[in-house]
């Protein structure tokens, strides 16, 4: 009689919230302790007080005392503390690549104290990219549309945000002024005040860190088209920015800013194929991605070459916005372990099976029946 038996790990999970997405931190704490695990849930600093009321709200909802249990704090001084633990099972992350790699550093390094292997889920960082192919000459509106919302919807401070824009010769004499326009379109201010489509960065750091990212974009191989520029005299507000570069290799092109800023790269109509290589090639990370195209066989090209450039693979669609649950989301290379939050992918992450094999005619005697004389 055959049975499985699910088990829950050998220790507390230590969950690792962002600031960038409250209902992150739920997914995080609440899959594990679906699961049957107790977990240890650490917010980001900046949101805490949003992370401490979804604890009372699931508190209110009948979740037993301590099931999950609320960690704030910095954490360079918590998280080796909580890594050495011998009980530590697992952890469920979502946020900087940088960061992620430090965790799974101090794992490694402590990988003899622990009761068992740790399971380590994490969702990191992204460079994420819209394609377009000449076919997509009917739909530019629907283009400009997808990089604008793409790009700058939570002032670009979302992993799955659109990052880089690959657009052919063909269609970019088209395409720009209605980008243009659309960009400097949006207004930036108060998020109590709902005709703003965008607001303040979330602090100081992240201010001065895309600040040096624009004047990158103000330097040989770069153009700044719209935007470009910062201001701190009301709060950590950054302009809605495009840049034009040389190069899909370009620093803008390759590396995560998180924030506000879209570079676009215009490639010659008959280098698709060698733009797409570039565009899976260029940049480390391999979250999310989309094609704007008409033509079936640009698209399958296209699926093809960025196989593993995006965890989450989008058509005629911006590259935001998936629907947890229908598009499970994640992906792999520098953005993570690709364990597919809102899918049973991630929730058997946190389950330990136990085969159980029952006998009901046990064996009598040693030898075997082929051990007999011939």
């Amino acid at each position: 009689w055959n049975q499985t038996d699910s088990r829950p790990l050998d220790g507390f999970v230590f969950a690792v919230a962002p600031f960038n997405f409250t209902a992150i931190a739920l997914n995080l704490c609440t899959a594990p302790a679906l699961m049957g695990n107790v977990v240890l849930l650490k917010p980001a600093e900046t949101a805490s007080l949003s992370a401490w009321y979804l604890l009372q709200v699931l508190t209110e909802a009948g979740l037993p005392p301590g099931v999950i249990q609320f960690l704030p704090g910095n954490g360079a001084t918590l998280g080796p503390a909580i890594m050495r633990s011998p009980d530590l099972g697992g952890i469920h992350f979502t946020g900087s690549t940088q960061v992620f790699n430090s965790m799974w550093q101090t794992v490694g390094s402590n990988i003899g104290r622990y009761r068992q292997y740790p399971r380590i889920v994490g969702e990191t960082g992204g460079k994420d990219f819209i394609f377009v192919h000449q076919s997509a000459a009917d739909d530019l509106d629907a283009v400009a549309t997808a990089i604008v919302r793409g790009g700058f919807e939570f002032q670009g401070q979302k992993c799955s945000a659109c990052s880089r824009v690959f657009v052919p010769k063909s269609l970019w004499s088209a395409l720009k002024p209605r980008l243009v326009a659309m960009i400097e379109a949006l207004h930036v201010g108060d998020v109590a005040d709902f005709r703003n489509f965008m607001s303040a960065v979330i602090d100081e750091r992240s201010f001065t860190k895309i600040s040096s990212y624009l004047e990158l974009a103000r330097q040989p191989g770069a153009r700044v088209l719209a935007g470009g520029t910062a201001d701190k005299s009301r709060g950590w507000f950054i302009k809605p920015t495009l840049v034009e570069v040389d190069s899909p290799t370009h620093r803008l092109m390759t590396e995560e800013i998180f924030g506000p800023v879209v570079s676009l790269v215009v490639y010659p109509d008959q280098a698709y194929l060698e733009t797409l290589r570039a565009c899976d090639q260029a940049s480390p990370y391999a979250l999310t991605g989309s094609i704007f195209a008409r033509d079936r066989a640009a698209i399958e090209l296209a699926s093809q070459e960025l196989r593993h450039a995006a965890g989450n693979f989008y058509v005629n669609d911006k590259c935001t916005g998936a629907v947890v649950g229908q598009q499970p989301f994640g992906g792999g290379r520098a953005s993570g372990t690709n364990d597919k939050a809102g899918s049973m992918w991630n929730l058997i992450r946190w389950a330990s099976p136990r085969t159980v094999k029952e006998t009901l005619v046990p064996p009598t005697a040693v030898p075997y029946p082929f051990m007999g004389d011939e």
